[in-house]
């Protein structure tokens, strides 16, 4: 009973897959097909199909454990605490003075290469 189930769902959304590209494919077409009509108007034609395909997509199976994690991500997201505006600048300023060290040692070992190079062709 359960593989019956599963092969009705796994129907189900290849059906549902074949709605939404089919959806996406009118809506570049459309845009292609109705290039005189004004930018805004084709743009928001666009994005109301595309919205559209992405509502039909949410029931596929991919689209629900999509949709779970980007509400988990989102969970995560509020859960992360974030560097004040002293510790961005202290940040900051070490990696600047990171960089700007490494540029001074990547300029003086090419500089002395450059001139061990200059003593050996001649």
């Amino acid at each position: 009973m359960a593989q019956q189930s599963t092969k009705t769902f796994n129907f189900q959304s290849k059906i549902l897959w074949a709605l939404a590209l089919t959806l996406i494919f009118l809506a570049v077409w459309g845009n292609s097909f109705y290039s005189y009509v004004g930018l805004l108007y084709r743009v928001i034609g666009v994005l109301l199909i595309l919205s559209a395909s992405l509502v039909i997509l949410r029931f596929t199976e991919f689209g629900n454990q999509a949709f779970n994690l980007i509400t988990q991500s989102f969970v995560e997201v509020r859960k992360v605490v974030w560097p004040n505006r002293t510790e961005t600048t202290q940040t900051t300023f070490i990696v600047a003075a990171a960089v700007i060290a490494a540029s001074l040692i990547l300029w003086g070992l090419d500089s002395i290469f450059s001139l061990a190079m200059k003593a050996i062709i001649g």
